[in-house]
């Protein structure tokens, strides 16, 4: 018998859930930044930029950024780490990898790029000082998978840095219930002509594990330390992992 996961609300087979999740990745990918500046008032900017800044990432440093997406963060790792360093963007979604490539290669950076699955990564143990994931943990059907692969492939002193959705302030929960429920699969049908995809973007929130979770996960994953940092009322909250 199949195993089952979680694609938003719903229960599907283990087998089932990288393709959903691709579809609705396919569908969005050309209005994902739009969208990302919409639904967060741009938000998303000071998120991904105190990630940057807290990070530890120096000049000459090699940089992995999985589900990089439309480039967001890599752009951002390669101004610090230089011409003397080494930044790979990732993504398991080729239309989500199109967009980003080639928005970097339009501001005239060309980086490394792969179409790689966080569960089995191409690269060799102990190669990278950081590795980097913005809001897309919570998409990956085997957490627990991913996250032993980053651990593999960073060097010791190396750390992770998890940027996601995450279990908002308790006051704050019925207005952000209200926001992502009406308001989200309003704006995806009104900008991006999809509903659905950010409906499930929404549940997806839901069904993610919450702050101290995901710091228990990444301790048993093989990090010798892990600590978060709530932001904007823990709507996000950034994990770092460390490698002693």
């Amino acid at each position: 018998m199949d195993k089952t996961t979680h694609f938003g609300f719903k229960t599907v087979s283990e087998n089932e859930k990288a393709g959903k999740v691709a579809e609705v990745f396919h569908s969005v990918a050309q209005k994902y930044d739009v969208m990302n500046d919409l639904m967060s008032g741009g938000m998303h900017r000071i998120w991904k930029h105190f990630t940057l800044t807290t990070s530890g990432v120096r000049a000459g440093d090699k940089v992995l950024d999985i589900a990089g997406g439309t480039g967001d963060l890599a752009r951002g790792w390669a101004k610090r780490v230089g011409k003397t360093g080494e930044v790979w963007l990732t993504d398991i979604n080729s239309s989500m990898l199109t967009v980003g490539r080639d928005r970097l290669l339009d501001e005239g950076l060309v980086l490394p790029v792969s179409l790689a699955d966080a569960e089995k990564l191409p690269f060799p143990d102990a190669y990278f000082d950081c590795v980097s994931v913005a809001f897309g943990l919570r998409n990956m059907t085997h957490k627990d998978a991913a996250l032993k692969e980053m651990r593999r492939v960073l060097k010791p002193g190396g750390k992770l840095l998890v940027l996601e959705f995450s279990k908002v302030w308790k006051p704050l929960s019925p207005f952000y219930d209200l926001y992502s429920f009406k308001a989200l699969p309003l704006m995806g049908k009104l900008v991006a002509n999809d509903a659905e995809s950010y409906r499930y973007l929404a549940e997806s929130i839901r069904m993610h594990p919450d702050q101290d979770t995901l710091k228990d996960m990444m301790l048993e994953a093989g990090f010798d330390k892990a600590e978060y940092h709530n932001l904007t009322g823990g709507v996000v909250a950034l994990h770092k992992g460390f490698v002693f």
